[in-house]
Order: C-alpha cells, then sequence, then structure tokens
C-alpha cells in the first residue's frame, strides 16, 4: 500500500550502509531533513561492508590525491568516537612488504614523502625481533606505517545511523526501491511499500548502484570477495597490542594478502582469529547472483600464504565470508552529482574494494554537494568526467 501524506523530504538517501549512513547524519547535522531507504537492515551481510574490520591508511598507493580525503577522514573517526563513546579506529600500525622496487611500496614511500606521513623503514632482522611470526623472504623491503590501523565497521554504521536519527532523520529499512524520476522539481522514490518525494537525492548502494543509476551498466563491476579467519594455536603473539595489520605481495600472485590482529573476546565483533583475504578483484558476479558458497579453491592460496608468510598461525581456517567489490573501470571512486540532473541528483558509487576507511568524509563530502552544490574538499579526481560523453549522454536521457 503506498504511503500518503508524506513529507517533502529535503534529501532522500537511497543505501544506508556504509557510505550511506554517514550521509544521512552529515545531512540532519546541517539541519536537512532526511529520509534513508535500506533494502535491508542497517547491519547486513549481503554488501560490501561485511567482515567486521577494514584497514585505514594514510601513505595511499592507489593515489596520493585520496590522502587530503584521508586527512579529514581521520578527523571525523575521531568525532564519531567522542559521539558515540565507543572505540571505531584501532591504531594497530601497518606492515607492508613487497619484493624490492615494487610499485606498492614505491607508491606507499612517495605519498608518505608529499604529506609527510610518518613510515618506518624496517630490515628483516628488526621485523623478526619486533613481530617474530612475520617470516618474511630476503629481498623484501619492508615498511611499517604507525598511524595506520582498522576501523570496527559495525560499530561505524550503526553509530552514523544512530545519530542521523537522534537529529531527525528518518531511516526505513526492509524497502527496495523500484524506480526513481525527477518530475516537477523534486525527486519520487517509488519503494516496494511506498512513494517519497525529495528535493535532492543521493545514490549510496554499492554493487546495486547500476540498477539505480543510469548510464553505469558497462562501467560498474561487481567481484565475489572471501574473507577467511585462521585461529593459531597460542593468540598471545598476535593480538593488537603485539601485532600489526598487514599488506604483503606475494611474488607471483595478483594484488596484495592482507590481514589484522587477532581479536581478544569482547574487542571487537566477528569471529575469533587473525583475518586473511587477498585485496584484488575475485569472480564477476552481480549482487543478486553472487555465490555465496566456499569453495576449496578459494582458500587454498589463503592458507598457502599463511604457511609461507605467517608460519605458526597455523592453517586452521575457522571461519569465512564473502563480501563484494564494486569496481569502477580505473578502480577509483566517483563521487558526483549525476549529468543531466541539475545537481538534483548525486551519486557515489565505484568504491573498489578500498572504500570504507574514507565512510567518514564521504558522507561530509556528500551532503556538502546536497546543500551547497559544491565541496571544498578535493574531490575532482573522483569526478564521473574521467568517464567519458558516452556517460553523460545516456544518464541525460534516461534520468
Amino acid at each position: 500500500m503506498a504511503i500518503l501524506n508524506h513529507p517533502v523530504y529535503d534529501c532522500i538517501v537511497l543505501g544506508v550502509g556504509s557510505m550511506g549512513s554517514s550521509a544521512c547524519y552529515h545531512l540532519a547535522a546541517r539541519g536537512q531533513s532526511v529520509l534513508g531507504i535500506e533494502q535491508f537492515e542497517v547491519l547486513h551481510t549481503h554488501g560490501a561492508h561485511s567482515g567486521h574490520t577494514r584497514i585505514i591508511r594514510k601513505a595511499y598507493f592507489e593515489h596520493p590525491d585520496y590522502i587530503p580525503l584521508l586527512q579529514r577522514a581521520y578527523e571525523n573517526w575521531a568525532v564519531l568516537e567522542s559521539m558515540s563513546g565507543e572505540k571505531i579506529y584501532y591504531p594497530t600500525g601497518l606492515l607492508y612488504a613487497a619484493p624490492a622496487g615494487d610499485p606498492l611500496i614505491e607508491q606507499v614511500k612517495a605519498s608518505a614523502n608529499q604529506y609527510a606521513i610518518p613510515l618506518q623503514i624496517l630490515s628483516k632482522a628488526e621485523c623478526n625481533d619486533r613481530y617474530p611470526p612475520f617470516s618474511i623472504p630476503d629481498g623484501f623491503e619492508i615498511v611499517l606505517e604507525p598511524e595506520a590501523g582498522f576501523l570496527d565497521v559495525g560499530k561505524a554504521i550503526k553509530h552514523y545511523a544512530k545519530a542521523a536519527q537522534q537529529l531527525g532523520a528518518v531511516i526505513r529499512t526492509g524497502e527496495k526501491v523500484q524506480e526513481w524520476k525527477r518530475e516537477e522539481g523534486a525527486v519520487t522514490v517509488q519503494t516496494d511499500k511506498g512513494t517519497y518525494t525529495g528535493k535532492k537525492l543521493v545514490i549510496t548502494v554499492g554493487p546495486w548502484s547500476a540498477e539505480l543509476v543510469p548510464g553505469i551498466q558497462d562501467k560498474l563491476k561487481i567481484t565475489r570477495q572471501v574473507l577467511s579467519w585462521i585461529s593459531p594455536d597460542s593468540l598471545e603473539q598476535f593480538t593488537m597490542d603485539r601485532f600489526p595489520c598487514w599488506m604483503i605481495v606475494k611474488p607471483g600472485s595478483p594484488g596484495s594478502y592482507y590481514g589484522f590482529p587477532a581479536m581478544k573476546s569482547g574487542e571487537v565483533g566477528g569471529p575469533a582469529g587473525i583475518k586473511l583475504a587477498l585485496h584484488h578483484p575475485g569472480q564477476v558476479t552481480t549482487a543478486g547472483t553472487i555465490d555465496r558458497s566456499i569453495h576449496p579453491a578459494d582458500l587454498d592460496h589463503l592458507v598457502s600464504f599463511a604457511k609461507e608468510y605467517i608460519p605458526s598461525a597455523g592453517t586452521t581456517i575457522t571461519d569465512t565470508a564473502t563480501c563484494m567489490y564494486s569496481n569502477s573501470p580505473d578502480e577509483h571512486f566517483i563521487i558526483d552529482h549525476l549529468p543531466g540532473t541539475d545537481k538534483q541528483v548525486i551519486t557515489a558509487w565505484g568504491f573498489s574494494g578500498h572504500g570504507f576507511k574514507f565512510v567518514s568524509v564521504v558522507g561530509e563530502v556528500l551532503a556538502e554537494l546536497v546543500v551547497d552544490g559544491r565541496t571544498e574538499l578535493e574531490i575532482g579526481f573522483l569526478s564521473a568526467d574521467r568517464l567519458g560523453e558516452k556517460q553523460e549522454a545516456r544518464s541525460e536521457k534516461e534520468s
């Protein structure tokens, strides 16, 4: 049954997950009347944010232009911790290791040098002394970023959604968006439970973006990613006060392996043990057809990595999970007004497996684009313009 006599909201946010929960908060904090619509619950395991924890780092090998946004993100995470009274950011440090001359290490050092981000260059002996569980091969370069660490995903999303509601935002869960359209200077959203009207629209639906953002079907690639947890016989040497997060390039393997310290009971939600995964786009899928089953091939390379690089962790995988990467063509984000909508519609998509650390600042950016039509934060390199004229032409026609 359609919902009648509902208000005209200043902004409707489609998708109240990672980016959407932050957007709802930052919009409400700027005095906007906000409606957030989420097809699942605010916290769920169907999208891109499952897995409980995400790494945060500043010496950004993907591109140094991200670093000013990261600096703001760190500030905003501290604000959320203060508001919520809970710890969300854990500064465990992050160990990078790769064969000497590998682009990952070179770009980490270049970004750190450009923005004066503290790094420590470790010899193999120093690494062995500080972090005995690692077995880094000869000929590798080892770099520690002390101010890096990880974020508690569940607490971050929960507290942004809660803070938004405390400021007056309405969040409706369990509603699937069927379509949206612009008419008579407003944006109308039709869900399976009602019809809603807003002056502006923000679309932050992750792997479902191609269903709601016109013109990106051939630009967005969804991939299936597998996460694992390994339980060593003794957790003591792997706890976060003794062991860092890490990213390690294994010769002959794509991307980089990454992981987290073991959590003590009650510290952070999620399975016990050491979380381990591969940062590289996996099997191409869709949000509606992803295979959630775990197969031997999903885990064999993770076990092989653990045997070689963290031998004392053992090979007992005690838990697994799947999530999705929403990959843009160049694996950089798209945060922009949708062309042809007179700045009424803003989209944020293509976070490509490295977006969660930016949640606290992306919400702020989206709120500024809604309220002011622009942002003082440097996001020019994330513009949709780089996708070419085809995107603009299609979006103008289809919206």
